[in-house]
């Protein structure tokens, strides 16, 4: 009989599985996220959205084709993560959706969890959470996309990716966005409103 001679990774033992940073840097996946986000559109469709990028920072997209959009109110994050900042509601919405991508449009207040198109056809969300601002944007909506390289809120309050996209064509997991509204809306149900 032989003895395994592997060592559990250590300081000096490097882990067998290396992270995403150490197989594709970073700038190499944005490249790729750009390139398959550019994908959704025609000929005419990159040319405009790569002249807004550069110009403004921020492209509009028609959803529906590669993905579609979940919107929902920050105040409903800011809740569920028990913080006020943008920072720390990031932060929840990157572990709570497993990495998904998340959009913030900081001067709406809104965030949009980016889904497969199929998607939000199976995200119902009764009338009364219309107050929170939860709608599923599918086809014939555009959504102002920012430059993959927007990581965070910028002085001119434009649209920043709040969970960037892990990797091309990596979307947000509908029962991961639909757990997370759920909660946040038990949470946003059970707070005392304001007194008249």
């Amino acid at each position: 009989m032989t003895k395994s001679t592997q060592t559990a990774p250590t300081e000096r033992t490097p882990a067998l599985i290396p992270s995403l940073d150490q197989v594709v840097p970073s700038a190499e996946r944005q490249l790729a996220v750009r390139h398959w986000l550019l994908s959704a559109l025609d000929e005419t469709g990159r040319d405009r959205a790569r002249m807004e990028w550069d110009s403004h920072g921020c492209a509009f997209f028609r959803l529906g084709m590669r993905f579609a959009a979940v919107r929902f109110h920050a105040r409903l994050v800011h809740g569920v993560a028990g913080t006020e900042t943008l920072q720390g509601s990031n932060a929840y919405l990157a572990d709570a959706l497993g990495g998904g991508p998340v959009i913030c449009d900081p001067y709406a207040w809104h965030y949009y969890a980016l889904v497969l198109p199929s998607a939000v056809d199976h995200l119902n969300y009764p009338e009364t959470r219309g107050k929170w601002g939860i709608e599923p944007l599918g086809r014939n909506t555009f959504l102002g996309v920012p430059r993959v390289e927007r990581l965070g809120p910028q002085d001119d309050h434009a649209s920043y990716w709040a969970v960037p996209m892990p990797s091309a064509g990596e979307l947000c997991e509908p029962d991961l966005v639909a757990q997370l509204l759920d909660e946040a809306v038990r949470r946003a149900l059970a707070e005392p409103g304001p007194s008249t």
